[in-house]
């Protein structure tokens, strides 16, 4: 569970009025996804380590020297396109996806930066008066980032939807999904270290209930209302995504 830790961002740098960071996690087609745009629909900004990790991928971002110094070009031509100044991502992901190694690699480069972006993605809605923003980390407990949290939540759903959902996917297979699970930690035990669980199997309407009904409780810890719009009131940050993720 995340620990109980004095907070140190404050809204708007106004001494006393506390920034509360979620962490949101789930494994592979638990519905993570819904669940993150849900909570932006609720005026709760949300970061993803996904797209952060995407937009490091480029050739213009901060990562890209140290990315062409671990797989040059002249050793891995097949994940280059554009004359060496764009990835081949579909290339590039089998790479990594079937070596232990380059994938470490990679994430020495990537972890430190997605770091950075989720503090400054923070401080940002912090000088804008916001009092809760989710930070939506994919292999959270595995990397320890509940030691930075003060909330985490995991979604869940039973296997047999977690499977169907996978194998709807594109270039997606029983295998790889196997695959997947192998490198993540078992639902199970995410369940366990989690503060709170929303089962996404029994619908979009129940899991919003199941969102609401956390976020309330956290709000009435912290800041002893129950409205889960008390504090962030700006307009919905986009449209939920349907597609469960």
């Amino acid at each position: 569970m995340a620990r109980a830790i004095t907070r140190s961002h404050r809204r708007g740098g106004k001494v006393g009025l506390k920034m509360i960071v979620l962490g949101l996690t789930g494994s592979i087609a638990m519905g993570k996804s819904t669940i993150g745009a849900m909570m932006e629909n609720m005026r709760i900004p949300v970061h993803e380590a996904d797209k952060a990790v995407h937009k490091l991928l480029t050739f213009e971002s901060e990562a890209w020297p140290a990315i062409k110094a671990a797989f040059p070009f002249f050793e891995y031509p097949d994940i280059y396109e554009k004359k060496g100044r764009a990835l081949n991502r579909k290339k590039f992901g089998e790479l990594i996806f079937h070596d232990d190694f380059l994938r470490e690699k990679l994430e020495g480069i990537l972890h430190p930066l997605v770091h950075k972006s989720q503090n400054e993605f923070i401080r940002e809605f912090t000088l804008k008066g916001f009092d809760m923003v989710c930070l939506d980390i994919p292999l959270l407990f595995e990397t320890g980032a509940e030691e930075r949290l003060d909330y985490t939540i995991t979604v869940s759903a039973p296997y047999f939807i977690q499977r169907q959902r996978v194998l709807e996917r594109p270039n997606m297979s029983e295998e790889k999904f196997h695959a997947i699970l192998e490198r993540q930690m078992p639902n199970e035990q995410k369940c366990v270290l989690s503060d709170y669980v929303i089962k996404t199997g029994l619908g979009r309407a129940q899991s919003m209930k199941e969102l609401k009904s956390i976020i309330q409780d956290i709000r009435k810890k912290e800041f002893g209302n129950t409205k889960e719009e008390e504090g962030n009131k700006k307009a919905p940050l986009k449209a939920i995504d349907l597609r469960a993720s």
